[in-house]
């Protein structure tokens, strides 16, 4: 799967190709990554990318001309792919939609922002989609796009080690993950819990299970806002209610 970033920061990049499983999946070339710096399509000694906005205000905005250069680069190279503005006004990305563009192999190319953002003809000509990443202000969209690479090329077939991590990831079916141990199994009073050193899997798959229902709830009950349970999950969450004795407060935090 190919992605391309157009950032004035490009070096901030190394991060991910030098690092981690994305830095692996890059360089055995599951995934490819190029970087497009509008700086290099400026017409002026100075390679000015911004200017003040028009109306008045604080900070700068980044400039039509040399995105608009930046941007057709991108998509001579990579024509089928669809270009999306890294923005906090944008649609929120999450583990559904990073699975879902895991499956695909079109590409994508991301706009990192700086300053106060970019000139808005940019979005009304170019831009496909918007995407945020939280409820936050960044210093610019370099972050925002690395953690959608990050998200996106771990999903890819072949680059976690396990074939089961992807799938058993916090998120993936709707709850947080469990908690995780290892060794020693005590330690400073504390020890693992004992049904994880059963042996027993359906045991252990139980056991987690039940330990996501009951965090997504104190922690993220509305990640079970509109959930379909299944039978299972609804007798082990039924088993949460009751050890928790407060039945009524977990009803009206439930579908």
């Amino acid at each position: 799967m190919q992605f391309d970033v157009i950032t004035l920061m490009p070096e901030m990049f190394a991060a991910l190709r030098e690092q981690g499983v994305v830095g692996r999946a890059l360089g055995a070339g599951v995934a490819g990554l190029r970087l497009w710096n509008p700086r290099d399509y400026t017409q002026d000694v100075h390679r000015t990318v911004d200017d003040r906005p028009y109306g008045g205000g604080p900070g700068m905005v980044m400039k039509y001309a040399p995105l608009q250069a930046a941007i057709e680069a991108a998509k001579r190279a990579s024509p089928r792919a669809r270009l999306i503005y890294l923005s906090p006004q944008g649609r929120r990305f999450d583990q559904r939609l990073a699975c879902e563009l895991a499956g695909r192999s079109e590409g994508l190319i991301l706009l990192a922002g700086r300053y106060e953002g970019i000139d808005e003809r940019i979005v009304e000509r170019h831009v496909d989609e918007e995407w945020s990443i939280g409820d936050y202000v960044l210093s610019g969209g370099e972050l925002a796009a690395m953690v959608v690479l990050d998200a996106i090329i771990r999903l890819l077939p072949g680059v976690l080690g396990a074939a089961d991590s992807a799938r058993q990831d916090s998120f993936m079916e709707g709850l947080l993950d469990c908690p995780h141990y290892t060794r020693p199994d005590r330690v400073d009073g504390m020890a693992v819990p004992s049904v994880l050193q059963s042996g027993d899997h359906q045991r252990i798959r139980l056991w987690r299970l039940q330990q996501a229902l009951k965090r997504t709830w104190q922690r993220r009950p509305e990640l079970l806002a509109g959930r379909r349970m299944t039978a299972e999950e609804q007798r082990l969450f039924d088993e949460i209610k009751a050890a928790s004795g407060d039945a009524g407060q977990v009803e009206e935090q439930r579908p």
